[in-house]
């Protein structure tokens, strides 16, 4: 019974410390995920007014260009997949995989070949796993993305949308991050960079009754979406991977907090397993005592006699 009690001793310490590193992890990711929130409503109007004006400059021109012209045939795309480099988050990660297999396999049901780029080790790891093709990795500072992270993810993928597909060009340039609703609500969504849907954009804004401004171009349309392009596609990427942080630190706050509790009610019932097994303990040792004052009792009775 002494043994028993040891190992109940044992893993009650053990559980103790794992819910305070749980503990700890929840508080830092708390702190964090308030940080990044800021970062992200700082940075959403900005992308916004910038795909307003994008849609307002392809809407008021004719000029064929890849930021808002739909190719004809369209053959090749490319998805960029968010995901965190650390994990114990839940169904962060998984579900942003699964919401990038689904659009790929959508896109191949059209026809089209797709090419992945990944941000996050663990979605690397997920795709190296299983042995698929990825056309470019970028890790290492999805906790806290900068916008010099952004360029460099929107680089290869600028280039890509540039190019022709018959020189491994892409017509199509599509993102799956983690949108961050709320402190408990984060969702896996996927949408369309490039080419910018201009109805789409242009009812969005009319439903809000905005009404889009006319411009003059100088020294052509076709220049200004050259200039408007990497800074439409930098900007849609860093506010994803912005989101992206938010919904990581929330879902680890809430995987953390979860993990607290839970080492909570196991230490709980530990403990009154340990107290039963002490009182098992105690009873046996007083049915011993009791016992063998028992027995001496009747051999000093039986030597009187």
């Amino acid at each position: 019974m002494g043994a028993q009690l040891r190992v109940y001793k044992r893993r009650i310490r053990s559980v103790t410390a794992t819910k305070k590193i749980t503990k700890a992890m929840e508080m830092i990711a708390a702190s964090r995920v308030v940080k990044a929130q800021r970062k992200v409503a700082a940075s959403t109007p900005y992308a916004q007014e910038l795909t307003r004006a994008v849609t307002a400059v392809g809407t008021g021109s004719n000029t064929k260009h890849p930021l808002t012209t739909e190719a004809d045939n369209p053959t090749r795309a490319a998805v960029l997949l968010l995901t965190s480099d650390r994990g114990l988050a839940g169904a962060f990660n998984a579900n942003a995989i699964k919401a990038a297999e689904q659009l790929t396999e959508r896109l191949e049901r059209e026809g089209k070949q797709v090419d992945t780029y990944i941000v996050g080790r663990r979605g690397v790891a997920h795709y190296n796993f299983r042995e698929r093709k990825i056309a470019e990795t970028f890790t290492g500072f999805t906790d806290e993305p900068s916008y010099a992270d952004a360029k460099k993810v929107a680089a290869p993928l600028i280039e890509a949308i540039q190019s022709e597909t018959a020189d491994g060009g892409v017509d199509e340039l599509h993102i799956v991050y983690t949108e961050f609703v709320s402190m408990m609500t984060q969702t896996a969504v996927g949408s369309r960079l490039l080419p910018l849907r201009l109805d789409d954009a242009a009812a969005e804004t009319a439903g809000k009754g905005e009404i889009l401004p006319l411009y003059d171009f100088e020294p052509s349309a076709e220049d200004v979406l050259d200039a408007l392009l990497p800074r439409y596609v930098e900007s849609r990427i860093y506010n994803a991977l912005l989101q992206s942080a938010a919904s990581k630190h929330a879902a680890t706050r809430r995987a953390m907090k979860s993990a607290t509790d839970n080492a909570g009610e196991l230490i709980n019932t530990l403990s009154r397993l340990a107290n039963a097994a002490r009182q098992a303990e105690i009873t046996q040792e007083i049915s011993e005592i009791v016992g063998g004052a028992s027995a001496l009792a009747d051999a000093t009775a039986g030597s009187d006699n």
